[in-house]
């Protein structure tokens, strides 16, 4: 991982924390619900991304592997530190467009297509086929407003919609088809729903840790 992936990573870990989306456990997903102007998810997690043949129930293969590949580079994997990939936020997206963000769907399909284009006339490759750090370039790009191209949605608009979806897919509950074995939670060191906190755990400092951590999903199977 490179010092501006470090930073990056930083930068939205810090984001979650310093919002308090944490310890509310949906505050992050709420504040951005509000942003795109969409529902709590209510998708069932058990239609998981089928990466082998990378289709899953909105995204073709080729949306898919743009997708996952431009939200690595907003929130990337290191040793011991969890990425996009490793989080599942792709089947978050996934899920979501063909769910509760249906209303979103022409916005991507518009938003893909202009990246696409924008990447094939500047680079001569599709935006998956490029190498990490030109990706970057694209996405510098496009938050500075200089992606050829974009009409509507603008490339800042498309890249604010991925980043929040990224934001989601990273810390919501799993039960919406993201935060993979709770990989966003445990990055942050967020509990999760445990059945009983100690007096002990109530009273520490020091970043909560006990395993196992759970989730609604796991929680509505017990009641």
């Amino acid at each position: 991982m490179t010092k501006h992936d470090e930073s990056r990573r930083a930068f939205l870990v810090g984001t979650v924390a310093g919002a308090g989306a944490v310890a509310g456990g949906a505050g992050l997903v709420q504040q951005a619900q509000a942003q795109t102007q969409g529902q709590p998810i209510a998708a069932a997690p058990e239609h998981a991304h089928a990466a082998a043949t990378g289709f899953g129930v909105f995204f073709n293969s080729d949306d898919a592997a743009t997708i996952a590949a431009f939200t690595e580079r907003l929130m990337p994997g290191a040793p011991g530190k969890p990425g996009a990939r490793d989080a599942g936020v792709l089947n978050y997206i996934d899920l979501a467009l063909a769910g509760a963000y249906a209303d979103l769907q022409d916005f991507y399909r518009r938003g893909l297509a202009a990246l696409d284009a924008y990447c094939s006339a500047t680079y001569k490759q599709s935006f998956m086929q490029l190498a990490a750090a030109r990706q970057d370039e694209v996405i510098t790009a496009m938050v500075e407003g200089k992606a050829a191209g974009f009409t509507w949605p603008t490339s800042q608009q498309f890249f604010n919609t991925l980043r929040t979806h990224t934001m989601e897919g990273m810390f919501a509950d799993p039960v919406y088809g993201g935060n993979k074995d709770f990989a966003g939670w445990r990055l942050v060191g967020f509990p999760g729903a445990q059945p009983i906190f100690s007096q002990a755990d109530m009273e520490s400092d020091q970043q909560f840790t006990r395993l196992p951590m759970t989730g609604l999903q796991a929680q509505a199977r017990r009641s």
